[in-house]
């Protein structure tokens, strides 16, 4: 099998770390983005081949930069096989308070629109591609429903699976399947300050490993671990009522400013 291409954002830590290291076990070329140009060649570093890959230190709420750094990938490595938006961001968010403004702003230029940025300066090339091409979203068990002190995050991740659905839909024609995978908990630094139980916390590792055989697959949308995905069906289910009385009184993630 002929070597993929693999461009990955907020790749320098936890799930995107992950992901890296996984694809390049398979023997994949990589490129890895992120705002840690130290961290992103400490992960290189790390990795089989590591000539091989290419890191771009680029904040993905700097859409230029973003595309930039894409066209650099295309031209290294000739194309690009599966694209992975995965950077993100979370923290306690509450309407009621006009300081929190900055961090919904934040939440969602780095978790819904950045994914946009990312995406679009692959989709031409890959239309052009004799190959299977892969743009993945990362969703949330989050996004399924609203929870509350994390009006920000829910509602990022509700969006990401929504706009994932509707790009799907528009490049099917095209031969570029969408992916969505949405984590449930996996144990990363930005589940690490999370105050309350986190049922069938996984492994990023075994996580990553879950995640690249649903994208092979091309699958339209996987919840992972799969413990998960049952419980994310039945929050669909439950009505509001019953819903509300079982998650009105959750501990809440902690409020604190993001850069």
């Amino acid at each position: 099998m002929t070597a993929q291409r693999v461009f990955i954002t907020g790749a320098s830590s936890g799930i995107g770390a992950a992901l890296a290291a996984h694809y390049a076990a398979e023997g994949a070329t990589l490129g890895l983005l992120s705002r840690r140009q130290g961290a992103l060649d400490a992960l290189i570093a790390t990795l089989p081949h590591p000539e091989r890959h290419r890191a771009y230190a680029v904040d993905v709420r700097d859409h230029a930069a973003i595309a930039a750094a894409a066209r650099a990938f295309l031209a290294y490595a000739g194309g690009a096989d599966v694209v992975i938006a995965n950077a993100g961001v979370s923290t306690g968010t509450l309407t009621e308070f006009p300081e929190d403004l900055p961090a919904f702003e934040t939440i969602f230029a780095t978790n819904v629109v950045a994914t946009v940025a990312t995406f679009s300066p692959f989709i031409a090339a890959m239309k052009q591609q004799s190959t299977p091409t892969r743009l993945v979203g990362i969703g949330s068990v989050a996004g399924i429903r609203g929870l509350p002190g994390a009006e920000a995050y829910s509602a990022s991740k509700a969006a990401v699976i929504s706009y994932c659905e509707s790009l799907r839909l528009e490049l099917k024609p095209y031969g570029i399947q969408v992916v969505t995978i949405c984590p449930g908990y996996i144990d990363t630094p930005m589940t690490a300050a999370n105050p309350y139980p986190m049922p069938f916390l996984m492994a990023p590792e075994r996580f990553a490993a879950a995640a690249v055989r649903r994208i092979a697959a091309g699958s339209s949308y996987a919840v992972i671990p799969w413990q998960m995905g049952c419980v994310a069906k039945l929050l669909r289910m439950l009505p509001n009522p019953v819903y509300d009385l079982a998650f009105g009184k959750a501990i809440r993630k902690p409020r604190k400013p993001l850069t």
